[in-house]
């Protein structure tokens, strides 16, 4: 071969391979499933508000290749429909992972799809502890009922508190609620005098109220999913005289998310919460991902836990991405993750190789006047809390 011949050919191949870098990027879709309509669109909201805040600090790509995020709105509970928009999402669009899931029943649908498909399944919300073990595809960076109320339930106990009566909606994270905290206070040594579980769609609770008030109990735990059912509880808990009748108010912190504390008023003064998150955790690394919220949407008063679920499930898939080279291979990511530690808004987050979800620190708040509004003050921190409702869990 001719040295002029050889010297083309080269030059072909350098423009070859030039024309080609850029094709090998891809792109890996995301598929996100929440409510962005209907009584609880706050929550898909805010989980595509903490997603963009995420990508602009971190950028789109990872190691060459961008992330799409594609999104389908479930208004409300229906774990058909969830199926549904998840076939969809993985046979038309091509989605490499699910995420999302803000009701229990809508995550576990998915389960027979992500094991068929082998993709990972994002949990930014759904509480109850048994969906990570219907497929080992499932990562949750959210938080689990049995993690906010075992720590709970030794603080109330603590505080002397002899006498509980429980009130939680009737669907998995309520009965996960109930359960954590019950045992954990008769462990203690206190009592729960009654349990009461209401419809998930219960709007009208002035029929509980009265039987909270015949217990003759010196303080309630409930558990609603966050919206306008915590809003309505909290609201007649405090209009049938409860609270001016002393009986002190304990749950997890769905009962208090910042979104709602507006609406809540006074009526949200002294209800004491354990939770992962509140917009008042002072630390740096939340104080740049509030401001970042701010510059992007004018506003924080949306920033809450389902904020920081979402956020920490974007970093969790980036870095499923990254070490997957950005191949489809979910068995291969979730491994990768398996025992991952970082630095969350929230505080350190570590994933539970057995679990799949985060260990955490649990936060005692009260809801307190700061200012000109009403914030979920930190009073104890409880560091390193897993899911104690995990079939592993010891």
């Amino acid at each position: 071969m001719s040295p002029v011949l050889r010297t083309a050919l080269f030059g072909t191949a350098v423009g070859l391979a030039l024309m080609a870098g850029p094709a090998l990027a891809a792109t890996i879709k995301v598929g996100v499933i929440a409510p962005f309509s209907g009584p609880f669109a706050t929550a898909g909201q805010t989980f595509k508000q903490a997603i963009e805040v995420y990508q602009a600090q971190h950028g789109k790509t990872v190691g060459g290749d961008t992330i799409e995020f594609v999104f389908k709105d479930l208004d409300q509970a229906n774990p058909a429909q969830s199926k549904a928009l998840a076939q969809e999402l993985i046979v038309k669009e091509k989605v490499g992972y699910l995420a999302g899931f803000f009701f229990t029943p809508d995550a576990l649908a998915v389960a027979p799809l992500i094991d068929e498909a082998k993709i990972p399944c994002v949990i930014f919300n759904a509480a109850t502890s048994a969906i990570t073990e219907k497929s080992p595809l499932y990562v949750r960076t959210s938080f689990t009922l049995w993690q906010a109320s075992v720590p709970l339930a030794e603080y109330v106990h603590k505080q002397g508190v002899k006498k509980v009566i429980t009130a939680v909606s009737d669907y998995g994270p309520g009965i996960d609620g109930e359960t954590a905290f019950k045992t954990t206070f008769e462990k203690a040594g206190g009592q729960v005098v009654d349990s009461i579980r209401m419809p998930l769609k219960s709007t009208d609770f002035a029929p509980f109220m009265q039987r909270i008030k015949d217990s003759g109990a010196e303080a309630i735990y409930a558990f609603l999913p966050a919206g306008p059912t915590t809003l309505a509880f909290a609201k007649a808990f405090n209009d049938t005289g409860l609270k001016a009748a002393g009986i002190k108010f304990f749950g997890p912190g769905d009962i208090t998310q910042e979104p709602d504390l507006p609406a809540l008023g006074d009526a949200a003064l002294g209800i004491v919460t354990s939770f992962h998150y509140s917009q008042a955790h002072d630390s740096a690394m939340n104080k740049a991902f509030v401001a970042k919220h701010k510059e992007l949407f004018g506003s924080t008063q949306t920033v809450t836990f389902t904020s920081v679920g979402a956020y920490d499930g974007t970093h969790l898939i980036y870095k499923m991405v990254e070490a997957t080279g950005g191949k489809s291979d979910g068995v291969k990511a979730v491994e990768a993750v398996k025992n991952l530690s970082w630095e969350s808004p929230r505080g350190p987050l570590k994933l539970d190789p057995a679990s799949r979800t985060v260990i955490q620190t649990m936060y005692i708040r009260e809801t307190v006047r700061s200012g000109d509004g009403l914030i979920n003050k930190e009073i104890a921190a409880i560091p390193d809390q897993p899911d104690y409702g995990y079939k592993g869990a010891k």
